[in-house]
């Protein structure tokens, strides 16, 4: 199961990509844990500056733009 992490304080931007990430993963059965992390103290821990980012198992794959269905879908099924 993947840990997903959708970093942001609560931007248009970050919740049309938690709202993204929510979709990709219902329509191709992914087993994922979505969590939104909003505290900007947490957010820092991963030295990302600008949101929304994408951390997939404590990895950080996107920053700073809302990431298209097929970029989550191609992070999702490696490994």
């Amino acid at each position: 199961m993947k840990h997903i992490k959708i970093l942001g304080t609560g931007c248009p931007k970050c919740k049309t990509t938690i709202a993204v990430v929510q979709e990709v993963v219902a329509e191709n059965k992914i087993e994922a844990d979505i969590e939104k992390v909003e505290d900007i103290m947490d957010i820092m821990k991963y030295n990302v500056m600008s949101t929304p980012a994408i951390v997939v198992d404590e990895k950080v794959l996107f920053k700073g733009r809302v990431p298209s269905k097929s970029d989550i879908l191609d992070i999702l099924q490696v490994g």
